[in-house]
């Protein structure tokens, strides 16, 4: 019973070495993607695995749950007190269910839904046709505006007043400025909706105060726990204390049954980690570091969606330069940069191809990169992107990357399954 996993399975352990090893000697630049702490890490795979908790602290439908209900009772005031809101539920197992809960909680289906386009920025829980969201509810989108490609107010306005939605939601996956919540609310009021705002991305400079605060002026706010805010895998939703009821049901029993209590332990684990003092100032160098990033790359003639970024990604237009925004991803990752294809506003090519990569800071910041080490990406993206078929250039880069990492190691001594 005592035998590690590389005893028992000797092919996962392998496999999980390789993953390792993976991340320690890459640079992540995928803006949804982060390293959890080793506390987070050592919290997921607890005790708390095998244990069934179906139900609510001190409203179960098992009966040894005294230790479940203490430490979701952890996470939900944890979770209030980081985000100063008046009711959360942690249980959603990802952002997807977090965002279904929300939608069942306040709509009926076919009920109409104002959102952002999928193809500038929206999430594809925001009215894809072929996912539940576009399947259960009627959408209309707002985007952005050719000459800014930011948002115009007036334009959301008119196209809320035209459809009358029930719910508007604000925030994506794939824009890259900040979003001021207050004039949202005004036009919600007016066309009597709710206002959710879906912050999966930008929670933890939320959290860290270097971005808009949401909570004084939405409804529901759903987020994941793994980006920005550096915590485990998974999913909360927060509203006013008016709409809790609603939401629990709409979790439990209407979307899920029994919840993965080793996470909800990761994420009282990662709220506390959020809380600390050094976390605000670590997301205030995601952010300086976002921007020195794209005003590399932008001194290196490359177009960047909006012009650059206000906080943790950007989105690079590679129309220019005669690759897609699919084979820059491979020959980067062939370089030792990790990116991700991601459509840009009004893109020719489609999802599968793309115009454009993603680029985030979280990671590296994470690792301990500042402003030097993000000026030094950014060369070495160029010269990647500027000579895709260059096989030396793209083995000179890739000995930099590692000799970067190696500067800023991460996981140093991890030893979870050997």
């Amino acid at each position: 019973m005592n035998r590690l996993l590389s005893q028992v399975d000797p092919d996962v352990a392998e496999i999980l070495d390789a993953e390792l090893g993976r991340q320690q000697h890459t640079l992540i630049l995928i803006a949804s993607e982060n390293y959890a702490s080793k506390a987070v890490l050592q919290t997921q795979g607890c005790i708390m695995t095998n244990k069934y908790a179906e139900g609510y602290p001190g409203k179960r439908y098992y009966n040894g749950c005294e230790f479940m209900d203490r430490v979701e009772s952890l996470a939900i005031e944890r979770a209030k007190q980081l985000f100063g809101v008046e009711h959360v539920n942690v249980q959603p197992h990802a952002g997807s269910p977090s965002n279904a809960a929300a939608y069942f909680a306040l709509l009926d289906p076919g009920d109409t839904i104002l959102a952002m386009r999928l193809d500038h920025g929206g999430h594809l829980t925001h009215g894809l046709k072929q996912n539940f969201s576009g399947i259960s509810y009627r959408f209309a989108f707002y985007g952005v505006e050719r000459d800014t490609e930011q948002f115009d107010l007036s334009r959301a306005a008119a196209i809320a007043r035209k459809h009358k939605p029930r719910l508007i939601i604000v925030g994506g996956s794939a824009y890259p400025r900040q979003i001021d919540f207050a004039p949202w609310r005004e036009i919600a009021d007016e066309v009597g909706a709710y206002l959710m705002a879906d912050i999966a991305h930008i929670v933890g400079l939320i959290a860290g105060q270097v971005h808009p605060d949401p909570a004084p002026y939405c409804d529901v706010i759903t987020t994941t726990t793994q980006k920005t805010l550096r915590g485990p895998r998974g999913g909360i939703v927060m509203c006013r204390e008016q709409f809790a009821a609603q939401i629990d049901k709409a979790v439990f029993p209407g979307l899920q049954g029994g919840q993965m209590m080793h996470t909800i332990a990761a994420k009282a684990v990662c709220f506390k980690e959020a809380m600390e003092p050094n976390f605000r100032s670590y997301q205030a160098q995601i952010v300086r570091n976002a921007q020195v990033l794209a005003d590399t790359l932008l001194r290196n003639d490359f177009r960047l969606v909006s012009g650059g970024t206000d906080n943790h990604l950007m989105l690079v237009d590679l129309d220019s330069k005669n690759i897609t925004g699919h084979d820059a991803a491979n020959v980067l990752e062939k370089a030792g940069i990790t990116a991700n294809k991601n459509v840009i506003p009004f893109d020719s090519r489609p999802p599968t191809i793309t115009s454009g990569i993603r680029l985030g800071t979280p990671a590296l910041t994470t690792r301990g990169m500042k402003e030097d080490e993000m000026r030094f990406v950014g060369e070495m993206i160029s010269q990647v992107i500027h000579a895709p078929h260059d096989l030396q250039v793209r083995e000179r880069i890739r000995q930099q990357v590692k000799e970067l990492c190696e500067h800023f190691p991460i996981y140093e001594d991890l030893d979870l399954w050997s």
